[in-house]
């Protein structure tokens, strides 16, 4: 795919180079986070370096997470959902912009049109009222005649069948726990997910990085932080979906199918 290049820098950080623009999405690049422990390296400051545009998928902690926000610059351009702004603004950023489902903005020869997410929009987790609050969001980016879907965190949902086709899809697998809350994708339900998208290839995220210290250890936990992008791609082979599953460990460049390759 030329001129278009990715690089999963681990659970839902991935640098974009599409259109001539560098993309970030839910930069999580320090060594905690919160409560959590990062349980592969750090990113090296060259790999989130360059960095046009970021896109954020929710407020919850370790999507929009400040510290690393803080180390691409206050000045870098921003996309949150929208009704965030103001919030993040007093926060000390810049160039914070807003978008909904459905709208789109443009940087360069980059189109960045936002997506429904089925997943809680609070900062501090779905059952409180106080804090800030807009929906959650995936996004759909597109130049040079590719396509690329964002989902961010977020469940199945009807609207799914019209993103696509998609060039490649960046599916959430698992998250940083032992077990899911509701609006989330595990790998049977990122697999139908693809399908839906009508993905050619996926990329797993959302898997691998984080972890509770106390659990980190634990033999289930050491499972759940290796298996859940190798499930999927069972899932997908099992449902006996075209989807090329991009399985890539946090830190590396996606090793993305060449023309040739879809002949």
């Amino acid at each position: 795919m030329s001129g278009f290049s990715l690089r999963f820098l681990g659970h839902s950080t991935v640098r974009l180079e599409l259109g001539g623009r560098v993309v970030l999405t839910d930069p999580v690049l320090t060594a905690r986070v919160g409560g959590l422990v990062r349980v592969v390296p750090v990113p090296a400051p060259e790999s989130y370096a360059g960095v046009d545009l970021v896109l954020l998928s929710h407020l919850h902690g370790d999507h929009l997470h400040l510290p690393s926000l803080r180390l691409l610059g206050e000045d870098t351009r921003i996309v949150v959902p929208r009704g965030a702004g103001t919030w993040l603004r007093k926060k000390g950023f810049e160039r914070v912009e807003e978008i909904a489902p459905g709208e789109t903005l443009t940087d360069g020869g980059l189109t960045v049109t936002a997506t429904e997410a089925v997943h809680s929009g609070h900062r501090w987790g779905p059952r409180l009222t106080h804090g800030p609050q807009s929906p959650a969001l995936g996004h759909l980016l597109e130049s040079d005649g590719k396509k690329i879907y964002v989902a961010g965190d977020t469940d199945l949902f009807d609207g799914m069948r019209g993103l696509g086709p998609v060039d490649v899809a960046l599916l959430p697998v698992w998250g940083w726990g032992p077990n899911l809350g509701p609006g989330h994708l595990d790998p049977a339900r990122a697999a139908r997910a693809a399908g839906l998208v009508g993905a050619r290839a996926a990329v797993p995220v959302h898997w691998g990085t984080l972890a509770l210290p106390g659990l980190r250890r634990t033999a289930r936990m050491r499972r759940l932080l290796a298996d859940p992008p190798r499930v999927f791609a069972a899932e997908v082979k099992a449902a006996g979906g075209t989807t090329d599953v991009l399985f890539t460990e946090p830190g590396a460049d996606v090793a993305l199918p060449s023309p040739k390759d879809r002949a």
